[in-house]
């Protein structure tokens, strides 16, 4: 193992295990972002997922005070920071109102998707946050550290949600090639003996999501949660046809809405609909249910808490076998 790659102060020291949750659309809520902080890792939820925008603020709040409340009657626990997703793409009318906000409750860790933007950078770094941005690809990652993100999120094959094609390998190796800030990869990753082969391989944090779709705390229908529990890496289709971005769903909610999922046809990119206003997916968004190939080792749903534990045990006793 080579030496550790810096961290965020914001982040470091905070953990119980070097992971990020990733922000789940729909599904991360207030219940499962504190669940997730106050078990030691950085919870997130899409500021999206908050609906009318007014809902926002008072997560903003909650999770400013609990977490808070939390640490003060907590001082020997490890208690993460939050994160915020924005997706920074034209079809998301609301960024400007949400990015207000963001300031307004200085979110500490901003996470930002399909777009690097420096405007958004400069708001957050005003009050001090740092931003992470996802990418699949280096040529993305350059323009997102260009432009002033503090870090990358490398969503490589396998990931849930929108993800890219290649291998972390690769995708690490490539970044780290000129990069040597704060690096997060996604794909697959679902238990602790892989959070150590993000880390051995380049990266400073695992970038966790399906997985805590099988929590109690998650925003998920029973059947979804059940899906993630019965579900493996061959049940997982890729295609851009929900969104206009490619992704990753689950085949039985596909069939389940009447579609075959070895013969869907292709979207139309420029028409983007992540859900900010409705409009004729939001249908689709319910229906379809998005999932990476890690889910096998998904085996009950359980507290988001009981989840990071056995991600914790699994990466010391990952950490223990492999450096002694």
């Amino acid at each position: 193992m080579g030496p550790t790659l810096p961290i965020p102060d914001i982040i470091k020291d905070r953990l119980s295990v070097p992971v990020v949750a990733a922000p789940l659309f729909i599904i991360s809520h207030p219940e499962l972002t504190l669940a997730q902080c106050k078990a030691g890792i950085v919870g997130s939820f899409p500021a999206l997922n908050a609906r009318p925008i007014e809902q926002l603020e008072e997560w903003f709040d909650r999770l400013t005070t609990e977490l808070a409340d939390h640490a003060a009657a907590n001082p020997q626990a490890k208690v993460a920071p939050y994160a915020v997703n924005h997706i920074v793409h034209k079809s998301n009318t609301r960024l400007q109102e949400d990015l207000a906000l963001t300031v307004k409750y200085k979110a500490p860790v901003v996470i930002t998707s399909l777009g690097a933007v420096p405007e958004v950078y400069d708001a957050v770094h005003s009050y001090g946050g740092i931003v992470l941005h996802d990418v699949i690809h280096d040529r993305h990652a350059h323009k997102a550290i260009e432009k002033g993100a503090d870090g990358l999120i490398a969503v490589a094959t396998g990931a849930g949600g929108h993800a890219g094609t290649l291998s972390p390998f690769a995708l690490v190796q490539e970044i780290r090639q000129w990069f040597d800030g704060p690096l997060l990869l996604s794909g697959a990753i679902a238990n602790g003996g892989a959070v150590l082969a993000a880390q051995a391989m380049g990266a400073d944090l695992a970038y966790i999501g399906s997985p805590f779709i099988a929590t109690q705390e998650a925003r998920a229908s029973d059947a979804y949660k059940q899906g993630i529990v019965e579900g493996k890496a061959a049940d997982i289709v890729y295609t851009n046809l929900f969104t206009g971005v490619h992704g990753n769903y689950l085949k039985s909610s596909i069939v389940a809405a009447g579609m075959d999922p070895d013969n869907l046809p292709e979207s139309d990119p420029s028409k983007m609909d992540f859900g900010s206003g409705g409009g004729s997916k939001a249908k689709a968004w319910r229906d379809i249910w998005g999932s990476g190939q890690g889910i096998g080792q998904v085996d009950a749903v359980v507290p988001a808490a009981e989840l990071v534990d056995r991600l914790a045990r699994e990466y010391a006793a990952a950490k223990q076998k492999i450096c002694g």
